[in-house]
């Protein structure tokens, strides 16, 4: 992988970094990164709400994470993809994203929540499997650059 993958079409190559710079050049980096710091959010609001509050699992689960949406939301966009696409279009794509994991992490977080790996068990879980696909619906759905096309396109002719 180059240093320049992420790159936006049209943007000057940057000088080779070397180190924890190279590793904050690729998306994938500043995705992981980024998400570890909504899931510490979602965490906290989940324990907030189902210890501190005792509000049943399912819907402390689903509370904290629909309540984290903006954030990650803005922390995904800026930071993780730095993308210019149109903010409605992304909006609704990254809220259809959203619903798809609420129900999952609901339902994952509450199936385990009888286990013995608790609720928090669940949570890690949960987190684990929405990450994968999310990278990968993040970054060539929802915040994928306007014009951006991995197709071949064969130059206009010229007659």
């Amino acid at each position: 992988m180059s240093v320049t993958e992420d790159r936006p079409a049209g943007t000057p190559e940057r000088g080779r970094r070397t180190g924890v710079l190279a590793l904050l050049d690729h998306s994938a980096v500043r995705y992981l990164i980024a998400g570890g710091v909504a899931f510490l959010v979602d965490f906290g609001l989940l324990w907030l709400f189902h210890v501190a509050l005792g509000l049943p699992t399912w819907l402390a689960a689903a509370i904290s994470f629909l309540l984290s949406f903006f954030f990650t939301y803005t922390i995904q966009r800026v930071f993780s993809f730095g993308s210019a696409a149109p903010h409605g279009p992304a909006l609704i794509k990254y809220t259809l994203l959203v619903a798809a994991n609420t129900v999952a992490t609901a339902g994952i977080v509450a199936l385990f929540d009888h286990t013995a790996l608790g609720w928090a068990g669940g949570k890690v879980v949960a987190t684990v499997v929405t990450t994968v696909w999310n990278y990968f619906a993040y970054r060539y759905w929802v915040f994928a650059h306007p014009g951006r096309s991995r197709a071949v396109r064969k130059p206009a002719r010229e007659d």
